[in-house]
């Protein structure tokens, strides 16, 4: 049996991500979002999340543009807890799970203390609770050609496929326009077909 989580980052980044997100959800196979609250779209991510209780929402803990000493094993956890009562507050709820922007968490230096948080506060994390494929980034990797490959490729078991749909709407980034190719392929209908072909179940977090 394959089951797949279909995760948006950056929910909140910004009004024209958090658009292009919602249509995934909607018109598309996403079936989760991670949403980083110190971003100026967070209260309208948050908004999103509220009003869609069909789209797993969770916490996208983001330590880039905090202070240097947040990747520290005596800082970070402070910091996730902030992050986490701003996610509460803003959203009224508790996340469905937790991960990372740009895949902090996978730094050797607060690994430790990012699977120690979300154990402690019972969250599913990125690569600790379910096996995660990143393949889908990149000008290369984010057509549909690229995408229905890559769903035949999926193990049995449970998997998350992270993806980064949006509009650019003046977005500063250097990840900016792919994002609305990638709407464009996580909506395609011919994705769906695939999905429904190889008989893999989308899921949410909160499914697992």
């Amino acid at each position: 049996m394959k089951r797949l989580i279909v995760n948006a980052d950056d929910l909140g980044l910004a009004a024209g991500v958090n658009r292009g997100i919602l249509e995934a959800h909607e018109r598309g196979i996403v079936t989760s979002a991670s949403l980083m609250v110190d971003r100026p779209g967070a209260a309208e991510g948050a908004k999103i999340a509220r009003r869609t209780p069909s789209m797993s929402v969770g916490l996208h803990a983001d330590l880039d543009h905090r202070d240097e000493l947040t990747v520290t094993a005596e800082t970070c956890d402070a910091e996730l807890a902030r992050q986490l009562a701003i996610f509460e507050q803003l959203v009224g709820g508790r996340p469905t799970h937790i991960d990372s922007h740009h895949h902090t968490h996978r730094d050797p230096r607060i690994h430790a203390v990012f699977v120690a948080f979300a154990d402690r506060h019972e969250l599913p994390m990125r690569e600790h609770s379910v096996r995660h494929v990143a393949d889908y980034y990149g000008e290369q990797a984010i057509g549909v050609e690229s995408l229905l490959n890559l769903l035949g490729r999926l193990e049995n078991g449970d998997t998350e496929l992270g993806c980064h749909p949006g509009y650019a709407d003046g977005l500063e980034s250097s990840y900016s326009a792919p994002r609305e190719r990638e709407l464009e392929t996580l909506t395609d209908p011919r994705v769906r077909e695939r999905l429904g072909e190889l008989e893999i179940e989308l899921i949410g977090w909160r499914q697992l």
